[in-house]
């Protein structure tokens, strides 16, 4: 059995437009933050200082007992605000509705953007023929967790306290990496038109945990077949883990199996390919012995609850 996650006692919640839209901006970038200043302000400031276009920048605050809304209307930054954390889905949801701009953005705030991390990604944009794709940048971690979409262990601090800007600066584009399948996961873009079409972020995944395989799943659905990671886009990830700091969290990976018949794990493995080399647009998996028993191991787990 699920635990449904309910939010606490309907939280107030706002939105605040706080500045014109600014002509010419080529991204709508939306930064979930709960009670998180120090390593905001240093994110907002990579995306300011690193950013080769102007881009619309959209903030969701949960909570904010820690001076971030103060800082933040300072700064005149478009904001959307809840009393209580509501977590990322209703977050990204709520603070769309202030977007101005074809292209949203999804970018935590425990990330550093890297020089021209967004001109390879409209590099990218530029070469599609249709609104179906899904694009990731590619994140440099200071642990190695096994993720082969990443770039690690490359240690340039754990927080802004012990950041070693310039040492990242100076080495973030000697790192080999290229192009990879299997896009999930912030930093990453996809047309607003199609998120509105799936219908953003499903809510029974809040908090938030695996709902970022869960949009993927409902873009596969929609007949999205390019999940691209690029390679040259890159965003240094501190790896701050604002989830640790919930007391409440549900089954995102048996919720996932229920609703999609399969498990996060067959979906990123065999469907998207997470984290293999890049060769095109993917197409549906063929349906081999070892695929066939990983589908048959999940309906029966899907069965036995």
């Amino acid at each position: 059995m699920n635990t449904p996650f309910f939010l606490p006692n309907a939280p107030s919640i706002s939105l605040h437009r706080t500045q014109l839209p600014i002509e010419n901006t080529t991204f709508s970038i939306i930064i979930p933050s709960w009670n998180n200043l120090d390593f905001l302000k240093t994110c907002i400031a990579s995306l300011q200082k690193n950013s080769r276009f102007k881009h619309q920048i959209i903030i969701h605050l949960n909570e904010s007992n820690d001076g971030s809304r103060e800082w933040v209307e300072q700064n005149k930054f478009d904001y959307s605000y809840s009393e209580t954390n509501i977590g990322i889905c209703y977050a990204m949801n709520i603070a769309r509705t202030l977007a101005t701009t074809d292209y949203l953005v999804y970018f935590n705030d425990d990330m550093y953007a890297c020089p021209d991390w967004d001109f390879w990604l409209y590099e990218e944009i530029k070469k599609q023929n249709s609104m179906f794709f899904f694009l990731s940048a590619t994140m440099i971690e200071p642990r190695e967790t096994g993720n082969d979409c990443v770039i690690a262990p490359f240690d340039f601090g754990s927080d802004p306290r012990n950041f070693e800007e310039t040492r990242l600066l100076q080495n973030f584009e000697k790192l080999e990496k290229a192009d990879w399948q299997g896009s999930t996961w912030p930093p990453c873009v996809v047309p607003m038109l199609l998120w509105d079409m799936v219908g953003g972020y499903s809510t029974e995944f809040s908090p938030g945990m695996y709902s970022d395989p869960d949009f993927a799943m409902k873009l596969w659905q929609a007949g999205v077949r390019n999940f691209k990671g690029v390679g040259k886009s890159r965003v240094y990830h501190f790896m701050s883990k604002s989830t640790g700091k919930l007391a409440f969290k549900v089954n995102g990976s048996r919720m996932f199996l229920n609703k999609w018949g399969v498990s996060t794990k067959v979906f990123t493995r065999y469907y998207l390919q997470r984290g293999s080399l890049w060769t095109g647009e993917l197409s549906m998996p063929v349906q081999k012995i070892l695929l066939k028993f990983h589908l048959c191991l999940n309906q029966i787990k899907r069965r036995l609850g």
